[in-house]
């Protein structure tokens, strides 16, 4: 295998971005778990409803990709790199999730996931050069987040919507475990003062990207 120079690591980043922001990823086939459930019809109120709330979450998973990306590219520790390599394979998986419910549910992604894309890169570049324990640190700050989020909005779906609700399950589950293995790994546990400055982010994107 040829070296990938540093100008084909950026292009290749840009290409993930473009797919990532635009809901251009191919299928995943790891579904099971949901592809059998029963969903009755939902009336257009609930569709709205549910789409809306998968359109925050496919959001979430976008400035998650991003977030993994740019800390793998300003680490120094190739551990790291590989944890945040494995953790951003998953993330893509929920993306594709996500992208396929919203598609099912005849609505579209969010118009502002190339900003929330943009800022998520650039502060998991900022996060990257900090050392790892406080690189990790923001990962697991960053999934329990997202887990707060995922068991609000599974209580939020509509009750016959339990295709979204097997999904957003399925995604808590793996962020759960990218929060203990990045504490488990040497991360900081972030101090309230932070993590209240997170959520006010993370509420700030929720609110948006719910309507846009």
């Amino acid at each position: 295998m040829r070296n990938i120079s540093t100008i084909d690591k950026w292009l290749l980043n840009l290409d993930d971005a473009i797919r990532t922001t635009s809901g251009n990823l191919a299928a995943d086939k790891d579904t099971d778990s949901w592809e059998n459930k029963h969903t009755p019809a939902l009336s257009t109120e609930q569709k709205r409803l549910s789409s809306r709330l998968m359109r925050v979450n496919h959001c979430g998973e976008v400035c998650a990709q991003a977030l993994y990306s740019g800390q793998a590219i300003t680490s120094s520790s190739t551990d790291i790199k590989d944890h945040m390599q494995a953790a951003a394979d998953d993330e893509r998986k929920h993306l594709v999730w996500c992208q396929n419910r919203i598609s099912e549910l005849d609505s579209h992604v969010s118009y502002l996931n190339p900003l929330w894309f943009t800022a998520s890169f650039i502060t998991g570049m900022a996060t990257g050069l900090m050392g790892d324990a406080i690189n990790l640190g923001f990962v697991a700050a960053t999934e329990d987040e997202v887990c707060k989020h995922l068991d609000k909005h599974i209580e939020l779906l509509p009750e016959e919507d339990q295709k979204s609700k097997a999904i957003l399950g399925a995604m808590r589950d793996d962020e759960m475990r990218h929060s203990e293995t990045a504490l488990a790994h040497g991360g900081r546990r972030f101090p309230s003062s932070i993590r209240k400055v997170m959520t006010a982010m993370s509420g700030l994107m929720t609110k948006t990207t719910f309507w846009i």
